[in-house]
């Protein structure tokens, strides 16, 4: 066991959107991708969507996890959150990566892979 699990909420009220970890501002994290958005959104998948999934899977797996993963979490997860006010657990969060996550193979199993042999 890693420590408490952090949880991750968002609250649109009117035209303001906060999202927080812990109740601590949520670090979009410009420096990993810049979706030239606005701010956060979820509900749909979009440059604000992106931005965020990208910031909650950096804070919570690491810069590598988020971007390899961002796609598969605004289609699974930030899209598909349909109110105003919304909470994630860190356990949420594994396991939405633990369903989405594609397995890089090795060189010689893509090989046979592209030449049948699997």
């Amino acid at each position: 066991m890693i420590g408490p699990m952090k949880i991750y909420s968002g609250r649109r009220e009117g035209e303001r959107v906060t999202v927080t970890v812990d109740g601590q501002p949520l670090d979009p994290r410009l420096d990993l991708r810049d979706f030239k958005a606005a701010g956060f959104e979820w509900g749909y998948q979009g440059s604000g969507p992106s931005q965020l999934a990208l910031a909650i899977l950096a804070e919570h797996a690491g810069p590598q996890t988020a971007l390899g993963n961002y796609r598969d979490f605004v289609q699974s997860v930030v899209a598909e959150i349909e109110t105003d006010i919304w909470q994630l657990t860190g356990e949420d969060i594994d396991q939405r990566i633990a369903q989405t996550t594609i397995v890089p193979m090795d060189l010689k199993t893509l090989m046979r892979k592209v030449k049948g042999e699997i």
